[in-house]
């Protein structure tokens, strides 16, 4: 597919047609549903205490209550991404905005839990639409490799800091309105880009020679392979070993090659496993899978050191772990600037180290390290983090056709939401060992096993577990720059080279 010339596109010269005014403020209408629905990951951190005080849900529905819209949003992406393929990623874009705020309104006015569980549901289905025809779009928007670099860079950007952000603009909301308005936010930008979006989002999508039917078994079998393994991935780092999160992952994994064999002997898959077999694009899926166990792995330890260790508010907890983003504001760019001059996965390779040496700063702190070197340690493994997962988006773009964008930006995406359930499996389970081993054995059972069972006890045994803890986010960070060295070991050997 190759679009059209638009007013403001620059032409002349050789090679691919450069993107105007229109393409630049296009890229703008993109981000803002890519923001909402990467901060809807996060936003009910602090809504969740006035949710459980107004609608009363046991343990279990307040778990769904927080895990539905992710869940759902990893089981649909890649079902979503083949089908804007088809149908077009405009259309399914649109769509997507109309239903993530239908599915707003419906969750801030939710009277029951079940009825605040579908509603999550709801804004997953609808965010599996939008996410991967942003970055589909964009594919198609920008052909030159240049602007495509710059525009692949936003994304990553703004992706990332809308996680950040979910706590930020939940607590903000919370401490002077409802918890309903958390989700209500939502509404002025799905609206704009309900305006904008047919005005400057040129339609793309397979050319019908290429399409072939879509593969309603194949969606099917994507969402019950994906929802059970990471169900069963992040109940396992959260609870420990349990039979039905084991059955999730087993029967998930089994799922999963179902799947695959599937697609290897359709004339028209959902997801081309002749692009995931190529090293630009698979190499580049797997090392941003990697970059997403440390990221998310180890978000959990930050969080925590920043409440149960510091003392801080959830609100000040969450303004304070937004200073790293200043280290990726300034990181990321210079990383696009240096690929265009030095092959990328050298690039990459030097992100990731960046990163490991950020994480290794961290993992030699103690309780008396100010809490200035915490930040700066951070700040330098997030801009090594987002700095290599920038590049590694772009080469995995461009690296797919353009007809395939949708399912290509799909397969990408569930990879990160994979490695952020193993990040937490992963960094979860050393820390967790980490801690266990430096509690006292005299220490009562509930604080042996977290910091939040200490904080109601005796003040030795809190001092103790804040220690314990601060241990323990150390190992956890050790554990994350040995896969960060991993991560750029691979993005050399597997990338080099590659464009």
């Amino acid at each position: 597919m190759t679009l059209t010339a638009h007013p403001g596109h620059d032409t002349a010269g050789p090679g691919p047609v450069r993107a105007g005014r229109r393409e630049w403020a296009a890229l703008g209408v993109l981000m803002l549903p890519l923001l909402l629905v990467s901060m809807d990951v996060s936003v009910l951190y602090f809504a969740i205490p006035s949710i459980s005080a107004d609608l009363a849900p046991g343990a279990t529905e307040q778990l769904w209550i927080l895990d539905t819209y992710g869940f759902v949003l990893a089981g649909l992406l890649v079902t979503m991404g083949a089908l804007g393929d088809r149908l077009g990623r405009r259309r399914l874009l649109l769509g997507g905005a109309a239903l993530f705020g239908v599915a707003s309104v419906a969750a801030a006015y939710a009277h029951s839990p079940g009825a605040l569980i579908a509603a999550r549901a709801l804004l997953g289905l609808a965010g599996a639409c939008l996410m991967p025809a942003t970055l589909a779009l964009i594919r198609n928007l920008f052909q030159d490799p240049a602007q495509r670099a710059k525009a692949v860079t936003a994304w990553t950007a703004v992706m990332a800091s809308g996680i950040s952000l979910g706590p930020v603009v939940s607590g903000a909301l919370v401490e002077h309105f409802w918890w309903g308005s958390v989700f209500l936010v939502n509404l002025p930008a799905m609206a704009l880009l309900l305006v904008l979006g047919p005005l400057l989002l040129p339609e793309s999508k397979a050319p019908a020679a290429g399409r072939g039917p879509f593969d309603l078994v194949s969606g099917g079998i994507s969402l019950a392979a994906l929802l059970p393994l990471i169900y069963g991935i992040k109940e396992l780092a959260k609870d420990g070993w349990a039979p039905l999160p084991a059955l999730g992952v087993t029967g998930g994994l089994l799922l999963c090659l179902v799947f695959v064999r599937r697609q290897a002997r359709l004339a028209h898959p959902m997801v081309d496993l002749g692009l995931i077999r190529t090293r630009a694009y698979g190499g580049s899926v797997l090392v941003n899978l990697l970059a997403m166990v440390a990221t998310v792995g180890f978000a959990v330890f930050l969080t925590q050191y920043l409440q149960s260790v510091l003392g801080q508010s959830p609100f000040e907890a969450a303004l304070w772990s937004l200073v790293p983003a200043l280290g990726v504001l300034v990181a990321a760019p210079v990383a696009a600037t240096l690929a265009r001059r030095v092959d990328r996965a050298y690039v990459m390779g030097g992100g990731f180290l960046v990163s490991a040496g950020g994480f290794a700063w961290l993992a030699a702190i103690d309780r008396a390290t100010p809490f200035w070197a915490v930040l700066v340690a951070s700040a330098v493994y997030a801009a090594g983090l987002v700095s290599a997962m920038t590049l590694a988006n772009e080469l995995a773009l461009g690296a797919a056709p353009p007809e395939r964008a949708g399912s290509a930006a799909a397969v990408l995406e569930s990879g990160q939401e994979l490695g952020g359930a193993l990040g937490m499996a992963i960094l979860g389970s050393i820390g967790a060992a980490v801690y266990t081993a430096a509690m006292p054995p005299s220490a009562p059972a509930a604080a042996r096993e977290t910091l939040g069972g200490a904080l109601s006890g005796p003040a030795d045994v809190l001092d103790a577990a804040r220690g314990a803890f601060v241990e323990a986010m150390g190992g956890a960070a050790l554990g994350a720059a040995v896969l960060m060295v991993l991560a750029g070991l691979l993005a050399v050997g597997l990338l080099r080279g590659r464009s």
